[in-house]
């Protein structure tokens, strides 16, 4: 929020200076980013009048001025294309200093002298407009020090205000504040109502009151666009950074930053029949005052005549509507809006406007009447015309009500570390505008229409800190005895797990925790997911279930960027809601495509497979020592390959899973091959079993090698378990070191190869044992899988 302090100052009666005003607000909370002069010091820049006009001999679009200024009149070569007789403009004299550091000296332009430079808003650093001289009202006086004459010894403060302070986006809400800051006398215009000079009015229907439960609409007659805006309202304005578009929407800005009421003026000419606030029906369209056309969402608030969408309610107007060239009436609109209906629909559209910014923070729900009030007074002293009745619609039912909040002194104090009296208590409540009441050991306080933000006792005991000072609490060490939480050593730190993930070569990403309905539903993980009151667009309108929407679009971006060789993973929090409550499951998600290796000189590459991700898996369980026997079993998830895809069990804990990316999915990612993904609990991964020595045994080991013929779909995993349940303590390791189909095997078969490693740690095996060993074994493989040895 920028605003001037000579605005300011003639709202609240106060001696500071803007850089004390501005210490003032930043102490009590509300904190200003920069305190900045106006415009430069503009030493010898006079208000000047032309006096003579003559073309220059001998340059066609230079013009001869003769121009009254200081005590003399002057020549002055100019090539302004508005330069004309009796035109008021600033005038550079001989010596002076320009903003960007040009100095005016004595000159001769074509063989004419010149002494000093008529200037344009930018050369003097007061505007934008280049396309000619700065036009002075006809009435300024010539010879008066142009920073006099403008009142620019003024500063601007830009205060950068939390969303939950809409009161203070406007002059009367600093103004309220540094009063109570300050204990100054708070004054303001005359908000006096307009009487009615016609009875023409406009009909008014809400449609939509929870929406809009209050609008108010006027009609005024015979105004004239084509009026100049007065130069105190212009310089107002061009302060706040908004530049003067015509005396209408002129005024509708200026009480917007006066009021904080943001107010819209339709050409009552081109509306047909009464207003209707409705809500936007399907396909409608309209196009809005930067003459983009836009397809109007179900949920958007539609201000409308009988036929059309006239405006976006409390965003934008319409194009067709607009105040235009050739209008003579007006509609003047004033109205509260809800600000769940206004919340996300601006950035839909692509805009930030100063309406929708103060209406999705809370415009104050009283003050729509007066705001109306000061601007019809407004245009009827700029504009002229006749102003009709106010028509007012209201459904008090869905107006904000006042709320009580009870305050105990004591715990202000408490709570501040503080000693403050119950008077000064309730006088820093009062100044802020606040009915105090007294009630046994508490006060009752009901705070103006304005504040919004005041819901609790906490709220109250902010604002009593904001007025004493931040800077005047008292600092205190904290009380009581603090306790430093250890982490378990079986706890594997999620730093960890990152340097293992970089080391084997995969690159971090982090992706937003919001997405869309259909990207869940893209991926069938749409169960659960929460829905955002508020969301910023439609793609971001859901809280994720999975790592794997934003995983997999970041791996899209790559695709599309010609990187077809990539490992990426997430580490993050999911949200979920379950029949047990919601809950926030922290998981990695890892994502592999291209070759297994880069490219060398030595050796063919090939393309990664589902192996090579297992093997991760498999490699960041083992380097972390995750407690748990590691299995992965057929899983079918509808977004893996249906051949290719793997539940991840620890012990009988179901912990993820991973595989092929489905085939229909990958291909929506263009990426030139095959990819895999997993999805993991991280913390369940990241419990360890602490490592416990262990004598290593002084006895031999002995291995022996045997092959079995089983039936296609037996998992060598399970094999492999059979064959330890059998073997007990003595089998210290299995190896499947071949699997083999072909000549030899009956179709639907397959051959493993399987290396038995046997020890005992107290003694030597002998022969004879080991051989009755495998042979149980290969009994129990023949009994569970219908198995044979092979050769």
């Amino acid at each position: 929020m920028k605003i001037n302090h000579q605005w300011l100052a003639q709202w609240v009666d106060t001696d500071l200076d803007a850089a004390a005003v501005g210490e003032r607000f930043t102490l009590a909370g509300l904190e200003v980013d920069e305190c900045v002069p106006l415009a430069a010091a503009l030493e010898g820049v006079v208000v000047a009048e032309i006096t003579d006009v003559q073309p220059h001999p001998d340059a066609d679009r230079l013009r001869v001025c003769r121009v009254a200024g200081d005590s003399e009149e002057r020549t002055v070569v100019c090539g302004a294309p508005n330069a004309r007789l009796g035109l008021k403009a600033p005038l550079a004299t001989v010596g002076s200093v320009l903003p960007g550091g040009m100095k005016i000296k004595p000159a001769r332009l074509r063989g004419v002298a010149s002494e000093g430079m008529l200037c344009s808003e930018p050369e003097l650093g007061l505007g934008e407009d280049a396309s000619g001289l700065m036009e002075l009202p006809a009435d300024a006086p010539a010879g008066v020090a142009l920073v006099d004459y403008l009142g620019l010894d003024d500063h601007i403060l830009d205060i950068d205000l939390t969303p939950n302070r809409a009161d203070c986006l406007s002059v009367r809400g600093l103004a309220r504040e540094l009063a109570a800051l300050t204990g100054g006398q708070l004054s303001g215009p005359n908000l006096e109502p307009v009487a009615a000079s016609t009875e023409d009015a406009v009909a008014i229907t809400l449609e939509a009151p929870a929406d809009c439960p209050r609008y108010l609409g006027r009609v005024i007659r015979g105004v004239d666009v084509h009026a100049p805006t007065p130069l105190w309202m212009v310089e107002r304005l061009r302060r706040c950074g908004v530049r003067s578009l015509g005396p209408i929407v002129d005024v509708t800005n200026y009480v917007l930053l006066e009021l904080g009421q943001p107010m819209h003026a339709f050409d009552l000419a081109r509306l047909s029949g009464g207003i209707h606030v409705r809500r936007a029906r399907p396909g409608e369209q309209m196009v809005l005052l930067d003459e983009r056309e836009v397809e109007l969402d179900p949920d958007m608030l539609l201000i409308c005549d009988q036929t059309r969408p006239l405006a976006i309610g409390g965003i934008i107007g319409g194009l067709d509507s607009a105040v235009a060239e050739s209008t003579c009436d007006i509609l003047l609109e004033s109205a509260w809006f809800n600000p769940a209906s206004i919340i996300g629909r601006s950035r839909r559209l692509g805009l930030a406007t100063e309406s929708a910014h103060r209406f999705e923070r809370g415009v104050d729900p009283e003050l729509q009447r007066q705001a109306m009030e000061r601007a019809s007074a407004l245009i009827l002293a700029i504009a002229g015309g006749r102003a009709g009745p106010v028509v007012e619609q209201a459904d008090e039912g869905f107006l904000p009500t006042a709320v009580e909040v009870s305050l105990r002194p004591g715990r202000v104090n408490r709570v501040l570390g503080t000693d403050l009296p119950d008077d000064e208590i309730r006088s820093a409540l009062t100044r802020l505008g606040m009915a105090v009441e007294r009630d046994n050991d508490r006060f009752r306080v009901r705070p103006p229409s304005a504040r919004r933000d005041i819901e609790a006792e906490v709220d109250l005991i902010e604002e009593v800190a904001r007025m004493q000072g931040y800077d005047r609490l008292p600092s205190r060490p904290p009380g009581g005895h603090l306790r430093l939480s250890m982490q378990a050593e079986t706890r594997v730190p999620e730093s960890r797990l990152r340097r293992q993930l970089a080391a084997r070569g995969f690159q971090e990403i982090i992706s937003w925790s919001f997405v869309s309905e259909q990207d869940l539903a893209w991926l069938g993980l749409e169960a659960g997911a929460q829905a955002l009151a508020n969301p910023l667009n439609r793609d971001l309108a859901v809280l994720r279930t999975s790592l794997l929407p934003g995983l997999l679009k970041t791996a899209a971006a790559n695709f599309r960027r010609q990187h077809d060789d990539f490992r990426l993973f997430e580490l993050g929090a999911c949200f979920i809601n379950t029949a047990d409550g919601f809950i926030e499951p922290c998981r990695l998600t890892l994502f592999m495509t291209g070759r297994a290796h880069g490219e060398h000189a030595i050796g063919q590459d090939r393309t990664l497979d589902f192996f090579d991700l297992k093997g991760e898996v498999e490699q960041l369980l083992a380097l972390n020592g995750v407690a748990g026997r590691l299995q992965f079993k057929p899983s079918s998830l509808g977004w893996l390959h249906p051949g290719q895809a793997a539940d991840v069990y620890l012990g009988d804990d179901l912990i993820g899973s991973c595989g092929q990316l489905h085939p229909t999915l990958a291909a929506e990612l263009d990426g030139s091959g095959p990819a895999f993904v997993a999805e993991l609990d991280a913390e369940r991964i990241r419990s360890s079993r602490l490592p416990v020595h262990q004598r290593g045994s002084r006895f031999p080991a002995l291995r022996r090698d045997i092959a079995v013929v089983v039936p296609e779909d037996t998992r060598a995993g399970d094999v492999v378990d059979e064959l330890s349940r059998i073997g007990g303590k003595l089998l210290e390791q299995c190896i499947v070191f071949d699997e083999y189909r072909g000549k030899g095997i009956d179709s639907g078969s397959k051959s493993l190869a399987l290396g038995l490693i046997l020890r005992d740690v107290s003694r030597t095996l002998v022969e004879e044992e080991v051989d009755r060993l495998i042979g149980r074994m290969i009994k129990g493989l023949i009994q569970r899988f219908d198995a044979r040895l092979r050769g």
